[in-house]
């Protein structure tokens, strides 16, 4: 059995899912856990919740790596929990868990964004600031963009909340006092916007797709430690 744990960021993921592939919404604390439990042979780990719910353990993530599933992630809760456990054996997928990665980008927050219930598709509330930096490089090797715009709405789009990150606020905070058409640099950015999180679930979806339905041999390099606080959660 193959999981996917995805919401906002394929909000329409049911219309186009792999045959053999099981989409379940974005994972909280023991989504993982009991996915293991239920004899799943792959994870994949794209959306989980978190601030008003306890988000996904790394030690789920241990569990079911030191039970031979194979577990991979990418574009955003994905690719941090990626990031994190590489060295235990989770595979990243993806553009952002390379940013990750490479320390290149560090601040959970650059993956977060708020969206509405599932009842509504997920409808994105704000942006991402992965997807902003996305479409602001996009922009500048397209000459679309000069230097000192890019760096103005950079800076103005790296500096807002998460909850407060749209393109009309990034526009509207960037320090361009010269510039003659906020309205008009909007338009640009939306037009042109790059979905850097969603073009890394579609390469996990396909990874999964084609990775092997079964459990793998325990790691031999490192032990899961069953401590106290985990035998409380099983």
């Amino acid at each position: 059995m193959k999981i996917v744990f995805v919401g906002p960021t394929l909000p329409d993921v049911a219309g186009f899912v792999p045959a053999g592939i099981e989409i379940r919404g974005p994972a909280v604390h023991r989504d993982i856990l009991n996915a293991v439990n239920q004899g799943v042979t792959t994870i994949g780990l794209i959306d989980g919740y978190f601030e008003d719910v306890a988000p996904v353990w790394h030690k789920e993530i241990l569990f079911a790596l030191s039970s031979g599933v194979r577990v991979y992630g990418s574009s955003s809760m994905g690719a941090l929990r990626a990031a994190e456990c590489a060295a235990f054996g989770m595979i990243g997928v993806g553009k952002i868990y390379a940013q990750y990665a490479s320390g290149q980008m560090v601040d959970d927050s650059d993956v977060a964004q708020i969206h509405g219930p599932p009842e509504m598709k997920y409808l994105s509330l704000s942006e991402p600031l992965v997807n902003v930096l996305a479409t602001l490089d996009h922009l500048l090797a397209k000459h679309e963009l000069q230097g000192v715009e890019y760096s103005s709405l950079r800076a103005s789009a790296e500096g807002l909340f998460f909850k407060d990150r749209t393109y009309r606020t990034v526009v509207a905070n960037a320090d361009l006092p010269e510039y003659p058409s906020r309205k008009r640099l909007e338009e640009l950015l939306r037009a042109n916007a790059v979905n850097q999180k969603r073009l890394d679930a579609l390469e996990l979806l396909d990874t999964i797709a084609a990775a092997e339905n079964a459990r793998q041999p325990a790691p031999m390099e490192w032990d899961f430690a069953s401590t106290a606080t985990w035998r409380k959660v099983l």
